[in-house]
């Protein structure tokens, strides 16, 4: 707008020099006033210069601001196109999601229909078998009467009746082998469907963990509050010490410590060390693995899992080294708490034997109780692997470079407790099988949000 105004002035004082240019030639002796209308004149075009050189500059600008529009609007293009990319496959996955829903429905009927005729055809088992046992007992009744009238010929009735009763006994057994065969035969159908709807409901939980943590764990009767698994930990714990170091946790607990927090302890024929003391259901336990928050990575190598890592008072690892110091002592039991991101909890315990480090920390399970189905093999001797020590390559899988963090493993996907922590909204389910999971043999995965590990003696007052 300014320049505007300024061309509007400019423009009645060139008309003028031109006009005073033009008289110029008419006048033989120019006057001092024309002079100094020539040296305006020479302002003016000092002036119209500077104008072009600044209507050069504008135009520059212009063509930089179209090419930088145009890379704007390419820019644009290429976030439609990938959003509407993005669409196309999440309007798929519901498409595939629903399907897979009505196959379940559907497979789910055909269940419930051959569970009611399985029920029916048992019903008629039971009074054919009622029907059986009381013919025999008519045949018994007879045969008794046989055996009394040996020396007797019996008459031509008794005879015809004896022959007719052993036929309908026979008819009827074939008719009850009838059933059990199509009994036999329901029954496999049965396990044939049951094992279809549960790997649709693998298929559909796999699918329900990227929308959102559907793997809560099923509402149960909450535990007493004596008994249940997770109380509030002291948050602002602090170091305590004692006079001789204990073995064990429940040693201080059996001395009359009833504080939870961290201590010093001295397993037999072992160095002293820091374990954190968890004073619960009546006695004390030694927390080896606790994961709250994601604050520490637990993708460490075997040195870091063999001593221990973290900070006690938040989230850590003690340590196999440390936790076979503990369990040579004596029977052990290992508790497992877990948490989901719906903040329902659950907990599994398992008697348990732990080898030192000429084994690679072999462990063994046998699960005692619980409030979750078992994720972990019992009976089985499950070898302690990190990524940069994994003794047994499983299906040629290195399973701790493929799903992250020291642990247990026999099958590269039935669970890791020290997994990559991940939020249930994460993105791409390569993270998620990385992260930190429950998975039971038959049944879906629970993503977990916290994770604690404990042991205890299985005689409380071993160390009286």
């Amino acid at each position: 707008m300014k320049i505007i105004l300024l061309l509007l002035f400019i423009a009645p004082l060139a008309l003028s020099a031109r006009a005073e240019k033009d008289f110029s030639f008419l006048d033989s002796a120019p006057s001092p006033e024309t002079k100094s209308r020539f040296a305006m004149l020479d302002d003016v075009r000092i002036l119209a210069n500077g104008l072009l050189q600044l209507g050069h500059g504008l135009k520059d600008f212009v063509h930089k601001t179209k090419g930088q529009m145009n890379d704007i609007f390419q820019k644009l293009y290429i976030f439609d196109r990938s959003f509407y990319e993005l669409s196309l496959q999440t309007s798929e996955i519901k498409e595939e999601e629903e399907q897979l829903r009505q196959t379940t429905a559907r497979l789910q009927i055909n269940n419930e229909e051959i569970k009611n005729l399985s029920q029916e055809m048992n019903l008629k088992i039971e009074n054919l078998i009622q029907n059986k046992i009381q013919l025999q007992e008519k045949v018994w009744g007879l045969e008794d009467k046989v055996t009394k009238l040996a020396v007797i010929q019996p008459t031509e009735q008794e005879t015809n009746e004896i022959s007719s009763l052993k036929a309908f006994v026979e008819q009827q057994d074939n008719h009850i082998k009838q059933l059990h065969k199509i009994v036999e035969d329901q029954h496999v159908q049965l396990d044939k469907q049951h094992n279809q709807i549960m790997e649709l409901e693998d298929k559909l939980n796999h699918i329900e963990l990227q929308e959102l943590a559907e793997n809560s764990f099923t509402e149960e009767q909450a535990e007493s509050n004596e008994g249940s698994p997770f109380l509030a930990r002291n948050s602002t714990a602090v170091m305590h010490t004692l006079e001789g170091a204990a073995p064990d946790c429940t040693a201080l607990y059996n001395s009359g410590t009833r504080s939870s927090g961290i201590y010093t302890i001295k397993p037999n024929n072992s160095e002293a060390f820091d374990v954190y003391c968890e004073m619960k259901f009546g006695t004390s336990w030694t927390v080896i693995q606790n994961r709250v928050n994601g604050s520490l990575d637990f993708n460490q190598t075997w040195d870091a899992y063999t001593n221990g890592f973290g900070d006690l008072n938040e989230e850590f690892w003690l340590g196999l080294n440390k936790t076979y110091s503990i369990t040579k002592q004596g029977d052990y039991i290992l508790r497992i708490e877990l948490q989901d991101w719906r903040d329902n909890k659950r907990y599994i315990e398992y008697a348990f034997t732990l080898g030192g480090p000429e084994t690679d920390y072999v462990l063994q399970l046998s699960r005692i109780s619980g409030s979750i189905p078992n994720a972990l093999p019992e009976q089985t001797d499950l070898r302690f692997s990190t990524v940069d020590h994994d003794t047994a390559i499983i299906n040629d899988l290195n399973c701790p470079q493929n799903y992250l963090g020291g642990w247990w493993h026999s099958e590269c996907e039935e669970t890791n407790l020290n997994g990559k922590y991940v939020a249930p909204r994460s993105k791409g389910r390569l993270d998620r099988r990385k992260g930190l999971y429950w998975k039971p043999r038959k049944g879906r995965y629970y993503l977990l949000k916290s994770t604690k590990i404990m042991i205890h003696p299985t005689d409380l007052k071993i160390f009286d």
